[in-house]
C-alpha cells in the first residue's frame, strides 16, 4: 500500500525541472516517473509534461503527476521565455546543432546596431514556418522522420507572438539574446529567419528555456537534487512508521 508521502504525488504535484541537454522530454518524464515509483513504492503512477523542449535544448520543464496531470493543458498556453545564442555567417538544415553545416555567408557587414534593428523589427505578431526537423504532424508521421528520410514536405506556417527581445551580448559570430514568446515558438525558425533579415545566415547553437510563466528555471530541481528529496521524503515517512508502531 502506498505511504502517505507516495499518496501525494498520486493526488497531484507540480514539479519544476531543469532538463539535462541530449535527453529528449519522455526520457525525463520517464526517469521521473520510475524514481517516484521505485523509492516510494507506487505501483502506477501517471506523469506528463507541459511542453517539450528539443533533446540539444536545456532548462524548465513542468512535469505534474497523479490528478495534476489535468493542469497540463493551461501550462502549455503560457508565454515561454529563452536565452539562444545564434551562430552567424552559417546555416544547418535543422537550423541548429543537429545537423552538419550545408551554406556559409558573409558576416563583415553585420553590425551590433543592425543586430538592434532587425531585433526590434520581429517584435509582435509573426508567421513562421515550423522547421522540417520537428515533432509536428504530417499525415500522422513526425515532421522530422521526413526530414531524416530526406523528404521534402511543405509545412504551413503558424501564427507566433514575441512579446520581449533583447540583446544580450554580441561576439560574431555569435550573439546571445533573451525572447519572451508565445506557445507554439519554434526558436530554430526564429534563427533562421533572422539569419535571412541579416542578408546572411544563422542557426542556434545553443537554447535555454528560463521561465514558463511565471514559473522559472533557478527554483527547478536537477535530477540529483530530486532524487535526494524523495529519498528524504521516503526516510522520513519510514521513521514515522517505526515510531508509531
Amino acid at each position: 500500500m502506498s505511504s502517505e508521502k507516495a499518496i501525494v504525488f498520486e493526488e497531484g504535484k507540480v514539479l519544476l525541472f531543469d532538463k539535462p541537454v541530449y535527453w529528449t522530454s519522455f526520457d525525463l518524464v520517464n526517469k521521473v516517473r520510475i524514481m517516484i515509483r521505485s523509492t516510494l513504492g507506487i505501483k502506477k503512477l501517471k506523469v506528463g509534461h507541459a511542453g517539450t523542449l528539443d533533446p540539444l535544448a536545456t532548462g524548465l520543464m513542468i512535469i505534474c503527476t497523479g490528478k495534476a496531470t489535468k493542469k497540463i493543458d493551461e501550462f502549455r498556453d503560457l508565454d515561454k521565455e529563452y536565452v539562444a545564442t545564434f551562430h552567424l555567417g552559417e546555416t544547418t538544415p535543422s537550423f541548429d546543432l543537429e545537423t552538419e553545416t550545408d551554406n556559409h555567408y558573409p558576416i563583415g557587414h553585420i553590425t551590433e546596431k543592425m543586430v538592434r534593428n532587425v531585433l526590434v523589427g520581429f517584435l509582435g505578431e509573426q508567421k513562421q514556418f515550423p522547421p522540417m526537423f520537428s515533432a509536428k504532424l504530417i499525415a500522422g508521421k513526425r515532421a522530422y522522420e521526413f526530414a531524416r528520410q530526406g523528404v521534402e514536405k511543405k509545412l504551413e506556417p503558424v501564427t507566433v507572438f514575441f512579446r520581449e527581445i533583447e540583446l544580450l551580448s554580441f561576439e560574431i559570430p555569435e550573439i546571445k539574446i533573451r525572447l519572451l514568446c508565445s506557445k507554439g515558438t519554434y526558436i530554430r525558425s526564429f534563427a533562421r529567419d533572422f539569419g535571412l533579415a541579416l542578408k546572411s545566415g544563422s542557426y542556434l547553437s545553443s537554447l535555454e528555456r528560463t521561465a514558463i510563466g511565471e514559473y522559472h528555471v533557478k527554483d527547478a530541481y536537477s535530477l540529483d537534487k530530486f532524487r535526494e528529496h524523495i529519498e528524504q521524503m521516503n526516510s522520513e515517512c519510514c521513521s514515522e512508521t517505526i515510531r508509531n508502531a
